[in-house]
């Protein structure tokens, strides 16, 4: 445990009236300030009914006082904590007391960062607690608190912990010739062990992302040719006339966001500018908006419109500008092919999957195969619907993810000498680290625990 020099105090519960706040006191001098407001330090563990009092003996309040001692507590310092009444002006007077005795104000997620400073938890975990408190729908929180009991910091050791064999494998062929080490390798099943382990890492990776869609929420693009019924698809899974419908084309002329949740996944409907051939310049600037939303898109769906009474199931054919736009999103973003209208035509609503991709034929005016729909998007956005088995992993775990799986793709795609992929092997092993904090900067730290709210 690393000692700190100063003691923190703070309120640890929501600004406002409630019926109980709670003032937070941890570092070396807790015991002092546990003296001077309820007349000493109570028994470890066990709730007080105690006064709390000023500097002259006045009480400011009656609540319970409980006592951690340090190493065993959330920080790992001694830690006490005043349970009192919720009102602010009583929790400002505990705390401007806890001040007076010798603690300073907490900086926000102080507290939290001596508990990973103190091994109490590692970078992951803490992390998780912030997202824990600000998850926006049940399964975020139970992504969260996965993450919270050491499950992704467990994932990612078990990956860890395999790499550093091999490492210690490749490194052992160092003191071999250039060309004998390469054999050793070969002849060690290196690796095959190699393979294994970035097996292994993509299903964190997997499950990582699924978790980080629950946290982040999943941008959905609405994108085709005017008319077609993007923006009556964005009302209808909206639940509400958000954007502007009309039978003339080209009334979209700017993305228009909402956000939906979809059996517990925020997902982010972006409604875009319809593509087709224009010499309105607003147009064009609402078009290379649409072009913008599309690289940006997490899933684009493409909505096409089936043709009037008497056309059968006959698809309106998409404008060049249309096609030439969609065939340019990259191959990481995740495609919907929505067929809507299907009113029009007499159909049915209907799901069915191809070469290129699933396609889902509705009616966004009569809601029929709405429902096929919103599940689609949790299937072709590659999210279960129940979010189980996820981590609420950052966007930051992702990248190192990414990072970890580039350095062994590195070591694996060619015939290296073994120095060269050992050096690869060491910085996957680096990425790792950088996940749970045994290899992250203090400017790193200070981004992240700058954005907890005070008293956590």
């Amino acid at each position: 445990m690393r000692a700190s020099a100063d003691t923190i105090a703070a309120v640890a519960t929501a600004p406002g009236r409630a019926g109980v706040g709670i003032v937070r006191i941890s570092g070396p001098q807790s015991a002092r300030v546990a003296e001077g407001i309820v007349g000493g330090v109570p028994v470890e563990r066990q709730a007080a009914l105690r006064t709390f009092r000023d500097a002259s003996g006045s009480a400011l309040d009656i609540g319970i006082a409980l006592w951690f001692a340090g190493p065993r507590s959330f920080t790992g310092e001694d830690v006490l904590e005043l349970h009192g009444h919720g009102g602010p002006v009583v929790l400002r007077s505990v705390l401007q007391r806890c001040v007076e005795l010798g603690a300073r104000l907490a900086e926000p997620g102080e507290f939290t960062r001596r508990a990973f400073v103190n091994d109490r938890i590692d970078l992951a975990q803490a992390e998780a607690i912030a997202d824990l408190i600000d998850a926006a729908s049940e399964q975020a929180a139970r992504g969260a608190l996965r993450s919270l009991s050491g499950e992704f910091s467990a994932a990612i050791d078990r990956v860890a912990s395999a790499l550093l064999d091999l490492r210690i494998l490749v490194e052992a062929t160092l003191d071999f010739p250039e060309e004998d080490g390469v054999d050793f390798l070969a002849e060690s099943d290196a690796m095959q062990r190699l393979d294994r382990v970035r097996s292994e890492l993509a299903g964190v990776f997997r499950a990582a992302r699924q978790g980080s869609a629950l946290r982040e929420g999943l941008v959905v693009v609405l994108a085709g040719a005017p008319n077609v019924g993007k923006s009556s698809l964005l009302n209808r899974l909206a639940g509400d006339d958000v954007a502007i419908v009309t039978e003339h084309p080209g009334t979209t002329r700017d993305t228009v966001r909402q956000t939906i949740v979809v059996d517990g996944l925020p997902v982010h409907l972006v409604d875009t500018a319809g593509l087709r051939h224009s010499d309105d310049p607003v147009e064009q600037l609402g078009m290379q908006r649409t072009r913008d939303a599309l690289m940006k898109a997490d899933l684009v769906v493409s909505v096409r419109a089936v043709g009037g009474e008497g056309q059968g199931s006959g698809e309106v054919p998409v404008p060049a500008v249309a096609a030439r736009a969609l065939a340019a999103i990259p191959a990481s973003v995740a495609r919907l092919q929505v067929v809507n209208k299907i009113d029009l035509s007499g159909e049915v609503a209907s799901e069915s999957e191809g070469p290129g991709g699933w396609t889902i034929r509705l009616s966004a005016r009569t809601g029929d195969g709405l429902e096929r729909l919103r599940a689609a998007l949790l299937r072709v956005g590659g999210r279960s619907e129940t979010g189980e088995g996820a981590f609420l992993a950052r966007t930051r775990h992702l990248l190192a993810l990414q990072a970890a799986d580039g350095h062994l793709a590195a070591a694996a795609g060619a015939r290296l000498p073994a120095d060269l992929i050992a050096e690869e092997l060491r910085l996957a092993h680096e990425a790792l680290g950088s996940i749970v904090g045994q290899m992250t900067s203090d400017d790193l730290l200070g981004e992240i625990f700058s954005r907890f709210c005070i008293g956590k």
